[in-house]
């Protein structure tokens, strides 16, 4: 079964990609919930005019995006956390990540970092998605707190 995305869904597309998917999850989830619709070939016309007209904006935010990347680059991320010995006490997430950026200029969505779940100190990297063509690994350091 064919659908246009509505909305980025994970493991599945980005907004206004085509893309097949079981007749179940497609009629019985994605259609329902507003993220997905039916694929037929009027709304296939409709949405090659819009991605036709969206082009220039597209190209401007992927810059933006670039310019972001350059900026988050150049950071020397530290993240505090309560320690025993090299062991975290709890952890560093995403969230961290996202509140660290937060603070450093660059607010982010934490949907967008991956960083996994972290228990010790040391450095690490973390994937920051600015745009579907734009990723960035961001190099961070998770220091004990004095």
């Amino acid at each position: 079964m064919e659908i246009i995305l509505k909305q980025d869904v994970a493991n599945l597309g980005f907004k206004d990609d085509v893309v097949n998917v079981k007749p179940g999850y497609g009629r019985n989830f994605l259609i329902p919930q507003g993220v997905a619709i039916l694929a037929t070939p009027s709304a296939k016309k409709v949405l090659a005019e819009n991605l036709k007209q969206r082009a220039f904006k597209e190209q401007k935010l992927v810059d933006e995006a670039n310019t972001t990347a350059e900026a988050l680059r150049a950071l020397e991320i530290r993240i505090t956390a309560k320690t025993g010995g090299e062991k975290l006490f709890g952890s560093v997430t995403n969230i961290d990540v996202a509140e660290a950026l937060a603070k450093a200029g660059h607010p982010i969505d934490r949907k967008f970092i991956t960083s996994g779940i972290l228990k010790r100190t040391g450095k690490y990297t973390a994937n920051v998605r600015l745009h579907r063509e734009v990723i960035v690994e961001l190099p961070f350091e998770i220091i004990a707190e004095q």
